[in-house]
């Protein structure tokens, strides 16, 4: 898939960091995974420690060998502030990126964030080409360190991948995901009836197959991508659907609009046609499907 050597995969431990290293294990890849704290070797998976991310500064030994980097690491805590994601985004990219050209990585996918692009699709998808239009010092990061990571490259012979998934879902989900699934699964009533939206979202099953994907498609350097199911779904939906995972009542009722975030109640949906065109990904799992596998999750985890 990404030729000799093996991948580097950043944020290791995290929810998409965990399910990637075992699916790249599972097609016999080999794995660097760099993670804050101690973790055991696995068949496959050499194990770097790199406590803090935005102080590291000897990249070299990090890189040395690697064929390609998926950079998934990053902080995105509501209020960790300006200065710590200027750090922890966009100055750990760039040196991070700056490394691997030095040592002659091939292909460096950077899974970004849809926010970057904006909070809301207003009357038609979103597409790639659109203006940036991001809200927040996290979006604003996370743009930044794309534009950082493309300028690196554009000086060498890295070849630079930009993902921007919207929310992620499935087994390990956290942040939002997991909130949500709690406050359903103790029957909190909820202020979404009557949403009408429209929000594109991604099984972590899907965002994994486009990775793997940018890793070795030729048609993949350089570009930018969305990466989403392939159908929107509401709020009201989404909290209908896993409610019935859970066995749950979907309990929601009427609050005015305004008192809602724009997360809750806007529209961000997504027009994946260029990841289709370029490199001929779909996404194999439905919502339905996804959603069911998150409940199964939670409910175990629960016991």
């Amino acid at each position: 898939m990404t030729g000799p050597g093996e991948v580097l995969v950043t944020g290791a431990a995290g929810f998409i960091g965990t399910a990637l290293v075992e699916s790249l294990r599972a097609r016999q890849v080999a794995v660097r995974a760099l993670v804050r704290g101690a973790a055991a070797d696995a068949p496959g998976v050499r194990t770097v420690i790199v406590p803090d991310l935005p102080s590291h500064s000897d990249w070299r030994p990090v890189v040395e060998g690697v064929s390609a980097v998926v950079h998934l690491a990053g902080v995105a805590h509501r209020r960790a502030g300006a200065l710590a994601y200027e750090t922890g985004n966009v100055l750990a990219t760039e040196r991070l990126a700056a490394a691997a050209a030095r040592a002659g990585v091939r292909r460096f996918v950077f899974v970004s964030s849809a926010k970057a692009s904006g909070e809301s699709s207003g009357g038609r998808p979103l597409s790639e080409d659109d203006p940036a239009d991001p809200r927040d010092d996290y979006a604003r990061s996370k743009l930044e360190a794309e534009r950082r990571l493309l300028a690196v490259a554009a000086k060498s012979r890295l070849e630079a991948v930009i993902l921007r998934p919207p929310l992620v879902y499935g087994p390990g989900a956290r942040a939002n995901l997991l909130a949500l699934l709690r406050l359903v699964d103790r029957g909190v009533p909820l202020p979404v009836a009557g949403i009408e939206n429209r929000r594109s979202l991604v099984y972590v099953g899907n965002l994994l197959a486009a990775i793997e994907a940018c890793l070795g498609h030729p048609g993949a350097a350089g570009r930018t991508f969305f990466v989403a199911d392939a159908r929107p779904v509401s709020t009201p939906e989404l909290v209908r659907a896993i409610a019935a995972g859970l066995g749950r009542p979907a309990r929601m009722f009427r609050a005015p609009a305004a008192l809602l975030p724009r997360s809750v109640r806007g529209s961000l949906e997504l027009d994946t046609a260029r990841i289709r065109s370029a490199l001929g990904w779909r996404p194999a799992v439905g919502f339905a499907d996804g959603i069911a596998a998150t409940c199964r999750w939670f409910a175990a985890a629960r016991r």
